[in-house]
């Protein structure tokens, strides 16, 4: 086992996906998932805190991309537009072999309650990452978080037409239009 070769996260969050499809989450281990990627369960621990995270890995990094995005938004965008130019950032690192692990992903997270628990998180994360960076920008808190609320079901409706069975088009182009969608709702309520 070569400690010091790259891409040990997704070697190991692949390792983890092959041995969820071939048997059932619960009955894989840590240890399992280490020695299928070729490293030590003392390797897997520094990079995740349990199986669990491996499904959710890239969180932080994504609600960083949201916040950065924003933050960097010309002056005179609206806060939708700000939101808007962080989801285009946040989806262009989503391609083809992405959406693969990610359908695998979305697959185990569907038969376990606690794991749909951890995305519904995941999710509020990246809408608090959001109406932080909006806030910031001296947007008013209930805008800011409304504002926020649609990014992120923009974000979630997009991802999941982009994993759906058959889907070919690209992330941020399912994002845009979901966000479209979204903002011709709020119009219509008056």
């Amino acid at each position: 086992m070569s400690r010091w070769e790259g891409n040990t996260r997704v070697r190991l969050l692949d390792a983890a996906l092959e041995l969820f499809g071939e048997r059932e989450y619960d009955s894989v281990t840590v240890a399992e998932i280490a020695e299928r990627a070729g490293l030590t369960k003392r390797t897997f621990f520094r990079h995740f805190s349990d199986k669990r995270e491996v499904l959710f890995a890239g969180q932080e990094m994504l609600s960083r991309i949201l916040a950065e995005a924003i933050a960097d938004a010309p002056a005179p965008a609206t806060p939708i537009e700000a939101v808007a130019a962080a989801l285009q950032a946040a989806t262009t690192p989503f391609g083809p072999q992405r959406r693969d692990r990610s359908r695998l992903i979305k697959a185990v997270i569907a038969g376990h309650s606690d794991l749909r628990e951890r995305e519904l998180l995941k999710l509020a994360t990246l809408r608090a990452a959001m109406a932080d960076a909006l806030r910031a920008r001296g947007v008013a808190a209930p805008t800011a978080a409304l504002a926020a609320e649609i990014g992120g079901l923009a974000y979630s409706t997009g991802f999941a037409r982009w994993v759906a069975p058959g889907s070919e088009r690209e992330f941020a182009d399912l994002v845009a239009e979901a966000l479209d969608e979204l903002m011709a709702a709020t119009t219509a309520l008056g």
